[in-house]
């Protein structure tokens, strides 16, 4: 055998264990996992010291193209990624135009194909009126429909009863929601306008409350619950909504939730320092729920972990809070953020690697992706546990600038990422000036 690669001495974290190891690549796949392996290949690495493990699987990002991109674009935002040890991305509609069309479908992922540094897949936006461009979505090809049931941009914000019905009925691939009630939103910032002569971040948790997301999750539940639809509830904020899922055995589950990086890392406290820099939907909110997530994840009532990375131009995020848009450059610190958490004891490290990936790759039917296994596709990162990093604002890759990290030091970096058999990052710098990324296909 001749490999492409051959990676030495990897401190292997994968399927719940971490061993040593040899891996050899031949082309986009793993060929052979081997206490050592001694055979001619065309380059080899030696990962002395160093971890491994299957690359992270995104499944909520905003890369803002097309239409959007003075904040971001698939290529900023996916180098980005890479750089973290990210190898998948599922990207959401809310574009411009919004992504509500099959054609308009077909013209991201000619984007994707273009421009992308990891492999990719688009969320479909759903309307009050596209009902049968829905119809056609194959499960094979499309890693779900998007059903905003909060504020969103253009057309994507579905609140007609009759038409979330519709969806829910004939939908033929996971439905993921973004679960806030808007009446409830309305009603706490009119009072809070009525009680307060300036309003700032501090507010933001208050307007966009508990109920407010509990009114919403429960009635997409009970929607899918309705329909036999397969349910996947977004960035879950609170502890009031765990009690809403099962912790049983993921496979066994057609309606799952997820969290994100933000909401196990920030709580309302940090509005104080941060302000508009952590503003985003749903909002951060108290401590109490904050360490609820974190539990609940721990005990499985949540799936997996996300990033919601929605980059923003940094002007737009320092106007006063009623004017300034909402959402996290998250990305480029979303492995960083749980390795923080492994060490201060909330997870093991192979949690993490299974948050991360593992489950994702699960929860979607990810075709030969998500884990290190003979015959799968080569996508894996390369860290080091030990090695800090100092975060500024100057040195981030996306293409917004910033950072609510900035002047943060990380125990930790993402070293290397290998995306479909072929080197990315090296040493935590860029090797190729070209990708090998693939379209994601799914088994269902």
């Amino acid at each position: 055998m001749k490999a492409s690669l051959v990676l030495k001495n990897c401190n292997l974290v994968n399927e719940g264990e971490i061993k040593t190891v040899d891996i050899a690549i031949k082309d986009d796949r793993i060929e052979k996992i081997a206490s050592s392996i001694d055979c001619e290949s065309f380059k080899e690495v030696d990962c002395l010291g160093k971890y491994v493990a299957p690359g992270i699987i995104d499944d909520q990002v905003h890369f803002r193209d097309p239409g959007l991109t003075e904040k971001g674009d698939i290529r900023s935002e996916s180098l980005a990624a890479v750089h973290a040890g990210v190898t998948s991305t599922f990207d959401m509609p809310n574009v411009d135009p919004n992504m509500t069309t099959i054609e308009l479908m077909n013209e991201r992922n000619q984007l994707g194909a273009k421009k992308s540094w990891t492999n990719y897949s688009y969320y479909f936006g759903a309307t009050e009126t596209n009902l049968e461009e829905i119809k056609k979505l194959d499960p094979k090809e499309t890693c779900g429909l998007k059903v905003f049931m909060g504020t969103s941009t253009g057309t994507l914000l579905v609140e007609d009863d009759f038409a979330l019905e519709q969806i829910f009925k004939h939908c033929p691939v996971t439905i993921v929601t973004h679960c806030e009630d808007n009446e409830t939103m309305k009603n706490n910032l009119e009072k809070v306008k009525l009680e307060n002569e300036e309003i700032d971040a501090s507010f933001h948790p208050i307007i966009k409350d508990d109920i407010c997301c509990y009114r919403s999750s429960s009635k997409v539940i009970e929607l899918a619950k309705k329909y036999s639809s397969d349910l996947h509830v977004l960035h879950l904020t609170t502890e009031k909504e765990i009690a809403l899922f099962e912790n049983i055995d993921l496979k066994k589950k057609k309606i799952t939730c997820e969290v994100c990086v933000h909401h196990l890392w920030f709580d309302e406290r940090d509005y104080n320092s941060l302000g508009n820099l952590i503003v985003c939907n749903p909002a951060i909110k108290k401590e109490s729920d904050r360490n609820a997530l974190r539990q609940a994840l721990k005990d499985g009532y949540i799936d997996y972990v996300a990033t919601d990375h929605a980059p923003h131009v940094y002007e737009d995020k320092k106007l006063p809070y009623l004017q300034a848009p909402a959402g996290i450059p998250l990305i480029e610190h979303s492995f960083q953020i749980m390795i923080e958490l492994h060490k201060q004891g909330y997870y093991t490290l192979d949690e993490v690697i299974s948050y991360m990936s593992h489950r994702v790759a699960d929860r979607f039917s990810i075709i030969d992706r998500g884990y290190v296994r003979e015959g799968y596709k080569a996508d894996l990162m390369m860290f080091d546990l030990d090695k800090e990093i100092s975060v500024a604002n100057e040195t981030e890759l996306t293409k917004c600038g910033w950072t609510p990290f900035d002047g943060k030091t990380f125990s930790s970096s993402v070293t290397g990422t290998i995306v479909n058999g072929k080197i990315i990052v090296l040493d935590n710098q860029l090797v190729t000036d070209s990708t090998s990324v693939e379209k994601i296909t799914f088994d269902r």
